[in-house]
């Protein structure tokens, strides 16, 4: 079972316009910026589990070569949203929202990345 996970960004200010809003359309709020880390949970419970910050060598940030971070949505029009403002928030498509595979009635899914560069998808079980 996965507890947490901990995204690096090169930039604050547009990591945060960035997860902000995709998050959001799942459900997920920052609970706090503080010292470089935002954390992000539930809408309505006090837990995080997804965290933003610099990288701890203090090297720059940057995606991980096939590494992508999966965030589960309740349904399309969530994943939708959450890729309508990653986009607008700076992110680049990945892969538009729909079936994977193209006949698929099990997965919904979004894929983008994020202004450092790492690739996340949203995604929905329909």
């Amino acid at each position: 079972m996965l507890g947490y996970v901990t995204i690096g960004y090169l930039h604050a200010e547009p990591a945060l316009a960035f997860y902000d809003p995709v998050l959001s359309a799942i459900g997920m709020k920052r609970a706090f910026f503080d010292g470089g880390w935002a954390g992000y949970g539930p809408e309505g419970s006090d837990d995080q589990n997804v965290f933003l910050c610099p990288p701890f060598d203090g090297q720059p940030a940057r995606g991980g070569n096939g590494i992508m971070i999966a965030f589960k949505g309740p349904d399309k029009a969530a994943v939708d949203a959450a890729y309508a403002a990653g986009l607008e928030a700076g992110g680049t498509d990945e892969g538009a929202p729909g079936p994977r595979p193209e006949d698929s009635t099990s997965f919904y899914g979004a894929y983008l990345r994020d202004p450092t560069g790492n690739k996340i998808c949203v995604y929905c079980k329909p």
